[in-house]
């Protein structure tokens, strides 16, 4: 991620900076401590600053305290100190996040999950499992592999992201073309609200009656709520699985093998798709003997043994027809796991071949691939910065990668522009300015030009039914504060909230 990083002195007013950091009252600081013991209230400048950003490191800002708690009763005993404070709340797994979307608010009761990781049931026979939010995405799979069930959702941060992330967010992975985003296997979950309620929402059943209020708190970047529990769908593994790589003179030919693939009613596990730098990137990586083409595919199928080698055959056929250089099917299973690999590592990977990046995250219509990598392959060529591209080509969530480097004057700058201009080139295509990563800080200005104002007035009163004082996670998603901000209470908005800038530094 991005290595520049500039801190702002109290009364400084440029619009990527952000306020030093803000004391909690000793008396405040005294009942934290209380609630979750003293080595679980972190308060030494030098220990927040561990908490000033998430993985979009180019947003900053330093939290007044950060909280450890344990179990639901502690999370709820730090919400109420926090309301009775004064204090925002902004709730944190792992930090993984790609649009600083955890960011703390200067001065606020940042609220870490990480020590809540306990698996709390798991019953295969009903196929479900119960999780605290700390526990890491991949541990979940690894707990019911030996059982033969699986989790899904399958982020490529899956080794370090947590399920209470993965909720705020919304997550998706390469396999949630086929498999569905975190949403799709999410059956319940316990919500402590800003007044320190506890609320059970949904429950092991595939579908609970009443307003689907599950549903709405997954994908709310913790603006709603503090999610304490979560009730997991789990997926018996597949009987078999058949993987293929396919190399393409450019990323043209790969999107047209990609719409000819699901246009034939194949619904592949996953297809990602690569282009030229994300290649090289992925090579530098993991050793891999990949070619450095124009794209490349990496596609799986699943599901009984004869349908996997038909629906493979056939994409393979496709792949061919559309222009393929080579397709490659891996040998064993270590050998497939290398391929994934290979995807998997293409954002940290990224960072061998250029100082800095910004990652981004949009949608297109599938059948538009070709022309956007076209327009998004101009724009580079215009601004001389390069676009590395790995993305989700079966569901067309776009993963552009900006290069820059930080120390040539104006080139952050240049870069945050392109990084932008990408998210209205796929709104002009009738797409999304996020996929999975969410809108967090670094994408609320782009809210408005994806909604009107209608439509966002309707998302501010979801938003003030569970918290009508926006005590959590403020100043993220909307690009100016609604509806309930303007009520009276125990909470004060921050001036970065009011304001309605982004925190990047």
């Amino acid at each position: 991620m991005s290595e520049a990083v500039h801190e702002l002195k109290p009364g400084a007013t440029h619009a990527h900076e952000v306020e030093g950091p803000k004391l909690v009252a000793p008396q405040v600081i005294a009942r934290f401590i209380e609630a979750v013991g003293e080595k679980n209230c972190i308060r030494e400048s030098a220990q927040l600053r561990t908490y000033e950003s998430d993985g979009l490191a180019s947003f900053r800002a330093t939290p007044g305290v950060v909280l450890l708690p344990a179990s639901t009763d502690e999370v709820v005993a730090c919400v109420k100190i926090a309301r009775e404070a004064g204090l925002p709340i902004v709730a944190r797994g792992s930090g993984t996040g790609l649009s600083g979307g955890a960011l703390p608010v200067p001065g606020c009761a940042l609220i870490g999950l990480s020590r809540m990781r306990r698996i709390l049931q798991v019953d295969y026979d009903n196929a479900f499992m119960r999780v605290e939010p700390g526990v890491i995405n991949l541990d979940v799979s690894k707990h019911i592999g030996p059982q033969g069930f699986y989790y899904a959702p399958d982020p490529s941060s899956q080794s370090v992201c947590t399920i209470g992330g993965n909720v705020a967010e919304n997550s998706g992975g390469a396999h949630c073309l086929k498999y569905g985003f975190t949403v799709n296997h999410v059956l319940g979950l316990r919500l402590v609200l800003g007044d320190g309620s506890v609320h059970d929402l949904g429950g092991p059943v595939l579908d609970s009656p009443g307003y689907d209020l599950t549903g709405v708190v997954v994908g709310s970047e913790g603006m709603l709520g503090i999610v304490t529990e979560i009730t997991l769908r789990i997926l018996r593994k597949p009987e078999a699985t058949r993987t293929f790589f396919a190399t393409f003179p450019s990323t043209t030919e790969a999107g047209n093998a990609v719409s000819a693939i699901i246009a034939s009613g194949i619904v592949p596990a996953a297809i990602e798709m690569m282009d030229t730098l994300a290649i090289v990137a992925a090579k530098a990586a993991t050793g891999l003997d990949w070619p450095e083409v124009g794209a490349a595919l990496l596609m799986d199928v699943d599901g009984p043994v004869a349908e996997c080698e038909h629906t493979s055959e056939v994409a393979v056929g496709l792949s061919r027809k559309a222009g393929a250089l080579e397709v490659r099917v891996p040998r064993d299973a270590a050998e497939r796991d290398l391929m994934w690999k290979g995807r998997k590592s293409a954002f940290a990977a990224v960072g061998r071949i250029a100082r800095n990046y910004m990652v981004q995250d949009g949608v297109i219509p599938r059948s538009e691939i070709a022309r956007v990598l076209g327009e998004i392959a101009a724009l580079a060529a215009r601004t001389g910065l390069r676009v590395a591209n790995v993305f989700h080509a079966g569901d067309g969530n776009l993963h552009p990668l900006v290069l820059y480097d930080a120390r040539v004057p104006g080139e952050e700058k240049l870069a945050e522009e392109v990084s932008g201009e990408i998210l209205r080139i796929c709104l002009r295509y009738g797409g999304s300015i996020t996929g999975e990563h969410g809108v967090g800080a670094d994408k609320a200005p782009y809210m408005a030009e994806m909604f009107t104002d209608a439509d966002l007035e309707t998302m501010g009163f979801m938003r003030c039914a569970f918290d009508p004082l926006r005590q959590f996670n403020p100043g993220k998603v909307f690009p100016t504060p609604r509806l309930c901000g303007d009520k009276p209470g125990k909470y004060t908005p921050h001036p970065t909230e009011l304001s309605g800038e982004a925190h990047r530094v």
